[in-house]
């Protein structure tokens, strides 16, 4: 009965998740929890973490405890020079506690140190998740593209159809020559080819998004159908606009800032090796001796042995201690760690003008992308209207009889190209858009 529950559940499943059609939202949702590298990052983030509790709880003491049991068998000298059996059995405990007093503030600013190491942490977590769900986000918007060009392919074979049935049937009542219908019929034939192609190409754009979200099962992966308007406002942003909010919201320069303040932290740790170190500690125990071959007394009397606990009792012991490790001279070599350290905030910086640099040329790509395709995308829609003016007067002419079959099909062809072409600068224009508003702090949607 538990297995069929479980199968007709796993059955169940398959089924909603072959029916579900996903939005870009859920995919990228997906992506950000599912992804390997997501999750490589995530558990990177929680070993900084549990660096930052280590570093905090060095300021609790340490506590230790020691039993040690001992057994000798042999021969022995005693102090009048006789030799004796000395078997003997002992026993001790003890326990001890030391606890840091002073190391001019190391144990406090490694802490600062991990604590910022912590939030570059976080920041290179949300950077990749920011990468991904661009990936996704372009990928996304190629699978419509390539949807929408199987329309304009089937919509250019439905009109292939219709000519070649009419070029059939004039060509058997007489009226027009046989290489109209051959024609008619290539035409059609390469209608058909288009389609394949067009829905070939979506499919390789469904997979290619698949991957990218890493599904285990790809073959009945759907997305949802995003209406997008046929005519797109121009810019509304400029670089100058975005590169300062970019500046303030993106996680590789949040995450070099980090790395910075982790880097002057760590001069600063590095610069306590120059002090003394204090350290107190406190520590009780007490023994146990027993013979086992029992020693007698000048008088050859049996020496009587105190019982375990009485042994425990009389031999109990505290101890108090404080210690300072004063550095003299290690050889310069805490001067050069120091050196070292102020070369790795210097790195630090660097890679921060770095990551400032690499994010104004997206920006300026971005910005550079938008206003060329909106460009590209006017131009193509002038050319879709006159390709579509053009076609018009072709379906005239061919229908007067005054234009060739040859002709009507270069003028369908040139306007179901122009149509790609419009579809093609449409979805680079928004995905451009989509950029430019990422970078702008807006979130991705459709």
């Amino acid at each position: 009965m538990k297995k069929t529950a479980v199968l007709l559940l796993s059955f169940v499943s398959f089924v909603a998740f072959s029916q579900k059609k996903w939005s870009l939202q859920e995919c990228v949702n997906y992506a950000v929890e599912n992804n390997l590298q997501v999750i490589q990052n995530t558990l990177n983030t929680k070993t900084q973490d549990n660096s930052l509790q280590i570093a905090k709880r060095q300021y609790l003491p340490s506590v230790s405890g020691n039993i040690n049991n001992n057994a000798s068998f042999g021969q022995g000298r005693d102090v009048f020079g006789n030799t004796n059996r000395n078997d003997n059995f002992s026993n001790s405990a003890s326990v001890g506690a030391d606890i840091l007093v002073y190391n001019n503030g190391r144990l406090e600013k490694n802490i600062r140190r991990t604590e910022f190491d912590v939030e570059a942490s976080k920041f290179d977590l949300e950077r990749i998740k920011n990468d991904i769900s661009l990936q996704i986000a372009q990928q996304y918007l190629s699978v419509l593209l390539n949807r929408e060009i199987v329309k304009i392919s089937e919509s250019a074979l439905e009109n292939a159809d219709r000519l070649y049935k009419r070029a059939k049937i004039t060509t058997e009542v007489g009226t027009t020559p046989q290489t109209v219908l051959a024609e008619a019929e290539a035409a059609l034939a390469r209608e058909k080819q288009n389609v394949k192609t067009a829905e070939i190409n979506t499919s390789r754009s469904l997979f290619a998004l698949a991957m990218l979200l890493q599904l285990p099962e790809y073959k009945n992966f759907d997305i949802q159908e995003v209406p997008v308007d046929g005519i797109l406002d121009a810019p509304l942003f400029t670089a100058e606009n975005i590169i300062t909010k970019a500046y303030d919201n993106q996680p590789q320069i949040k995450a070099a800032e980090n790395r910075i303040k982790s880097a002057e932290a760590q001069t600063e740790v590095t610069r306590t090796a120059f002090w003394p170190t204090v350290t107190a500690n406190a520590g009780l125990g007490s023994s146990y001796f027993y013979l086992l071959s029992p020693a007698k007394d000048l008088n050859g009397n049996t020496i009587q042995q105190s019982q375990f606990f009485t042994q425990y009792k009389d031999n109990f012991g505290q101890q108090l201690g404080l210690s300072a490790n004063i550095p003299i001279f290690n050889k310069g070599i805490t001067k050069l760690q120091v050196e070292q350290s102020k070369i790795n905030e210097d790195i630090a910086k660097t890679t921060l003008l770095q990551q400032k640099q690499q994010v104004l040329q997206n920006v300026q790509q971005a910005q550079f992308d938008a206003e060329s395709n909106y460009e590209a995308y006017l131009a193509a829609t002038e050319a879709e209207k006159s390709a579509k003016l053009a076609l018009d007067f072709a379906e005239k002419s061919f229908a007067a009889g005054r234009s060739t079959v040859y002709d009507l099909n270069s003028a369908r062809n040139n306007f179901a190209n122009a149509q790609g072409s419009v579809a093609q600068a449409k979805y680079n224009y928004l995905f451009s858009m989509k950029l430019l508003n990422f970078y702008a702090g807006i979130p991705l949607s459709l």
